[in-house]
Formats: structure tokens, sequence, C-alpha cells
């Protein structure tokens, strides 16, 4: 097995031969630029790790790889322009550096390429992988409309959130390693096994996320800090906090939220209300709940001690990042 900075490298490697600026050029100039704003490749790493982790060749995951690369990135640009998000990894957002227009089809045609790279496997695995892929692209989909929806409700439930966030973020995690061990050959109950780890890996990711947002370093996270709170975002950390603070607090968060005046504070005053209330100790705690889930799962799985520590030590890394 390589270290995760190496299948990073080769991958970026492979996504660079595969992905060029062609005409018309205002159609593939923001696909490659997005492809190319850095991120931490999680998801086609994962697919290449797990692959390897199975016993499979991991080159022949690559497609796969880049598919679900494609496809997220795909999402980043029209979530960027349902946002109005100004900034993606540090750097203008394709619908600010171009226009909504341009994003909206740049996107559609990053859907068409994600699909078009499993055409380079066998009838088999393409049939396995394209299921598996359509049916993860119609779950990121809904749990956009649903973190959509949840902004304009003041009834939104901890379990609603959690569902949405395994949708949105969490099945991409857990099919992109689904997708690894279906190349490598891997059994039913083994691919099922890798899914359901991804998945808890996912939310626990998610919520480390949602934390960043409002706790992390603007200039190392690489999103503008409170955005979520200025979208009106129904987080864990806003869902927990009316949860557990005060009926008076309570009702001052819901008034932020609703407030048709603009609020120079909002993100301050939200940010001080999580503070008072110790959400960011529950957050973190949440967090490692879902890690300890996904390793639970982990000790369930035929493989060696050693590849099960890869994937723990993988995990673990993501409780502790910064971006």
């Amino acid at each position: 097995m390589k270290s995760i900075e190496t299948y990073k490298e080769e991958f970026l490697v492979y996504l660079n031969e595969k992905v060029k600026v062609k005409e018309p050029l205002n159609l593939y100039e923001p696909i490659h630029y997005i492809l190319q704003l850095g991120g931490k490749r999680l998801r086609p790493v994962l697919t290449l790790l797990t692959c390897d982790i199975f016993g499979g060749n991991e080159k022949l995951a690559y497609d796969a790889a880049l598919a679900v690369e494609v496809f997220h990135n795909f999402t980043l640009i029209h979530d960027d322009i349902m946002d109005s998000a100004p900034i993606r990894r540090g750097k203008e957002t394709v619908h600010k550096k171009w226009d909504e227009n341009t994003g909206i089809l740049s996107g559609d045609a990053m859907m068409i390429l994600g699909n078009q790279c499993f055409e380079s496997y066998d009838a088999p695995i393409f049939k396995e992988l394209m299921i598996l892929f359509n049916k993860t692209a119609l779950e990121v989909c809904e749990g956009q409309q649903c973190d959509m929806d949840f902004e304009t409700r003041n009834d939104v439930t901890i379990t609603e959130y959690l569902k949405m966030i395994t949708n949105k973020t969490s099945v991409l995690v857990a099919a992109a390693m689904k997708m690894g061990a279906i190349i490598a050959g891997a059994s039913k109950d083994e691919a099922i096994k890798i899914y359901n780890f991804g998945l808890n890996l996912g939310i626990a990711f998610q919520l480390q996320d949602d934390y960043l947002d409002t706790f992390g370093d603007a200039a190392v996270f690489g999103k503008q800090i409170g955005g979520d709170i200025l979208e009106n975002k129904k987080t864990f950390l806003y869902l927990k906090a009316l949860e557990m603070c005060s009926s008076k607090d309570a009702k001052k968060l819901i008034a932020i939220y609703n407030a048709t005046t603009p609020n120079n504070n909002k993100v301050s005053e939200v940010t001080s209300l999580f503070v008072e209330n110790k959400i960011p100790e529950v957050t973190i705690n949440e967090i490692e709940k879902y890690s300890n889930k996904a390793f639970e799962v982990l000790e369930t799985m035929s493989i060696s001690s050693v590849k099960k520590e890869a994937l723990k030590d993988f995990g673990l890394n993501l409780m502790k990042r910064t971006i």
C-alpha cells in the first residue's frame, strides 16, 4: 500500500492528462479551473486506496476515481451558484469568475464527463458502477434540495439534518470506496461493509466541515468563514444550539436567522451564542461518535490488521483537519 499523498499525486497526474482545455473555451476553461483549484481529493484517493486494500490494481480504478472527482466538483459549481458563494478554495467561484449561465452549463458538461469515465470498464463492472453512481448522484440532489428547504424552516430536527448530510455528502464518500472494492473484485459483503465505513466517515467529515465553517481559519479553510450562518443553513451547530440553549437565546437565534433586514454582526452574534452554549465541544464529540462508528464497521471486515490500521489512520486524520 502507498501513502495517501502518493495516491493523490498519481491521481493528479492522471487527472491532468485526461482533462484538457479545448473548444469551446467558455465551456471547458471553467471545468479545468475548478479541477485545478486544489482541494483534498478525498474521494478519488479513497477509490484508489480501497481498490488497493482489496488486492486490486489501483490503476484500474483511475477512471472511477476521476468520475467521482469530476462529479464532486460539478456539484460544487452548482452549489456555489445556489449559495451565491464568492470563494471556493481561496479563489473566485466559477460563477463569479465567469457568470452564472457559464457555471450552469459547465457543470452540466461535468456531469456528462463523469458518466463517460465509466465507459472504459467491461460490461458487468460498468453496469455495477453506473447503478451505484446514478443512485448516488440522485441522493446528492435530494440532499441539496433538503438543504435548501431547511433554510426557510424553523422546525428542522437533528435527525432530518443528519439524513440530509448523509445524502448530500456522505453517500459520495461511501460510493467512492465501494467503487474501489467493486473494481478490485471484493465480495458483495465486504463491498457493503466498506460502503458503511465510508458512510459514517462521510458524516463525520461533514460535521467537521460545519465546525470549520464557523470556527476555522479563513486563510487555511479556503472558504468564507460564517458562510453557513449568512445563508441561514440549519447546520448541526445551529440545531444543537436550539436544543441546548435557554429559551431566551433560542428565540434570539431564530430571530437572527429570520431577520429580513441586513445585520452586519450576524456571524459574530451567532458565533458568540454557539460558544456560550458549548456547541463547539458538542460538535467535536459528535464528529468522534461517527468516526468511531466507522471504526466499528472496520473491525468486522476480512482484511489484514495493517490495512485496517491504514483506514483508521485516514479517518483519524480527517478528524484533525483544518481545511
